[in-house]
């Protein structure tokens, strides 16, 4: 078995999309478009990770993103965990551990703070138990109307928190398989996405306009449904009155969890109820 660097051009990304489709028959995301915009136009750096290989056979594959966040009070560079997928043939023989672990240490070498994902209820085990991560806690799920209330004044004492630019934030609602429109809202910038029954419920973000480095275009241009879902943490001291219900255990397809490792050694955990966390932040819309 060989072990080598994710690749970023035409020929990597046609190997990647084979793989995906054969481990995730009915995913649909994975076009070439969508794997350049996400491993090779981030502005915060390309695709960290590594492929593992059976002579010419492309049999397993981990891919992390670069990200800027603010991790215990400290800017940071940190990865995302995204792509995993290992071949059915080979699965069972530790791959993943092993891509996972060469990505951390060449993420660490590189500088990187930490590393932090959201895992479903199959694959969060895997991630605490073997690759030595801190379940932070599920995702908040709810669904209601306006705005999510939030006081962002209350985030002075924030132990983890997504930092944004103008030119990061372009990339993100850039996405080729889900744009995401904006607007500003008085003091802050709301980010919509089309989430459920075909853009009738849309997930929702926000981001105080100052922390963002120069001014966004609106892209919000007439009627966006009013019905939204958030799916992320909001620090309960920051969180005042909205329109927003839980939605209960039982109509959720799959429980999502903040996942986080550190790489330095500087910030071993981080505290659930000190994490301010959206959509934006990872690959769910």
């Amino acid at each position: 078995m060989e072990f080598t660097p994710v690749r970023c051009n035409k020929e990597a990304y046609s190997e990647y999309k084979s793989l995906f489709a054969r481990c995730f028959p009915t995913a649909t995301q994975y076009s070439s478009e969508y794997l350049e915009w996400l491993y090779q136009s981030n502005p915060d750096g390309q695709v960290i990770g590594f492929d593992a290989r059976d002579g010419e056979n492309l049999v397993a594959h981990y891919a992390c993103i670069p990200a800027c966040a603010s991790v215990g009070g400290k800017e940071v560079k940190v990865l995302l965990s995204l792509n995993t997928a290992t071949h059915p043939d080979y699965q069972g023989r530790g791959l993943f551990t092993q891509l996972a672990e060469r990505t951390y240490a060449a993420g660490a070498d590189q500088g990187f703070d930490s590393v932090y994902g959201v895992a479903n209820a199959n694959s969060t085990p895997g991630f605490v138990r073997k690759l030595n991560f801190q379940l932070v806690g599920s995702l908040q799920a709810m669904v209601g109307i306006g705005a999510l209330g939030i006081n962002f004044r209350d985030f002075d004492a924030l132990q983890f928190r997504r930092s944004w630019s103008s030119s990061t934030l372009a990339w993100r609602c850039a996405s080729p398989i889900r744009p995401v429109i904006s607007r500003t809202k008085h003091d802050h910038r709301v980010f919509l996405a089309p989430a459920l029954l075909g853009g009738a419920c849309m997930a929702t973000a926000e981001i105080e306009e100052a922390s963002i480095t120069s001014k966004l275009t609106d892209t919000i241009h007439g009627f966006a449904s009013p019905l939204r879902l958030f799916i992320g943490m909001v620090p309960p001291a920051a969180q005042r009155r909205c329109f927003y219900i839980n939605i209960p255990e039982a109509l959720r397809p799959s429980p999502l969890n903040l996942i986080y490792r550190s790489l330095s050694g500087r910030l071993d955990s981080i505290n659930p109820n000190r994490v301010f966390f959206t959509y934006l932040d990872f690959d769910a819309y």
